[in-house]
This record gives structure tokens, C-alpha cells and sequence, in this order.
């Protein structure tokens, strides 16, 4: 019991001194190689705040792409009847195309800060780790899966 418990304690000291991550052109970059939107996500898990924005943000994405799509679309099938039928164009349907790809602008506009602030949170707490204050934690936790132990350098 004891090997395997100072096995787990040097493995989790490997993980939190990881690597920077930096953000080109909406790309994730950890020492220059460019990692998936998956792989960040499971670095963020070690930052509770970190994690939080990034899955905002993910789901903003999705939201306003969706709603753009569907707003493009309506629009671009209303001018399609409208040219091809004597059916009068500018219908209900794009008006609700052009609401729907309204309603996206701002869902999407806030996303890129949340992503640059769940980085900047993640890279702070990466950089004070190495630092003469910081800390070692010890919690025993329960949910509705089971009961554990963290341990938090």
C-alpha cells in the first residue's frame, strides 16, 4: 500500500508540473506542437475555473454555429424559392434566418475571451506551482459515484 501510494504521489507531481499552453490564431500550443481541443480540455481538468470557461465556451460555440447554420440556410432557401417560383422572396423564412443569424453574433463574440481567460487561469496556477508558496492539499471527497482522496500540489 505504501509503494503504491508514493507511486501515485510522484505521478500526480509529473502532472502538475506540466507544460505552458498558448493560443495562436484560435490554435492550442503546449512547448510549439499544436494539441486538440480534447487534449486541453484534459489539462484543464487540474484547474476547476479553467475547466468551467473552456466548456462555456465550447458550448457557446456550438449555440451560435448552430443558430448561424440555421440562419444561413433559412435565408439562402427563402432566396432560392423566392428566384425559382413566383412565390414573393423576402418571405417569414428569411426574416428568421436573418434573426437567427442575429442572435448568433453575440453568443459567438464572447467565446474567444473565455478561452483566453480559461488559458491565462490555467498558465497562472501552472507558473506559481513552482514557487516557494505553493501548497499541498490532502481532501477525502464523496459524490454520487463513490468516495475518493485528492491530492493538490
Amino acid at each position: 500500500m505504501k509503494k503504491s501510494i508514493v507511486v501515485l504521489c510522484i505521478l500526480f507531481s509529473l502532472l502538475s508540473f506540466s507544460q505552458q499552453i498558448t493560443l495562436k490564431k484560435g490554435k492550442f500550443y503546449v512547448k510549439d506542437n499544436q494539441i486538440t481541443s480534447f487534449e486541453v480540455k484534459k489539462l484543464f481538468s487540474t484547474n476547476l475555473k479553467s475547466q468551467s470557461l473552456f466548456k462555456e465556451a465550447k458550448s457557446k460555440e456550438s449555440l451560435g454555429g448552430f443558430l448561424l447554420g440555421i440562419g444561413i440556410a433559412a435565408t439562402i432557401t427563402d432566396l432560392g424559392i423566392g428566384l425559382f417560383s413566383d412565390k414573393n422572396y423576402p418571405s417569414a423564412l428569411t426574416y428568421a434566418g436573418v434573426g437567427a443569424i442575429a442572435i448568433s453574433i453575440p453568443i459567438l463574440s464572447g467565446r474567444r475571451k473565455k478561452i483566453e481567460e480559461a488559458v491565462e487561469i490555467y498558465n497562472s496556477e501552472k507558473s506559481s506551482l513552482g514557487t516557494t508558496h505553493s501548497t499541498f492539499e490532502f481532501n477525502a471527497l464523496s459524490n454520487q459515484n463513490g468516495l475518493g482522496f485528492q491530492l493538490k500540489f
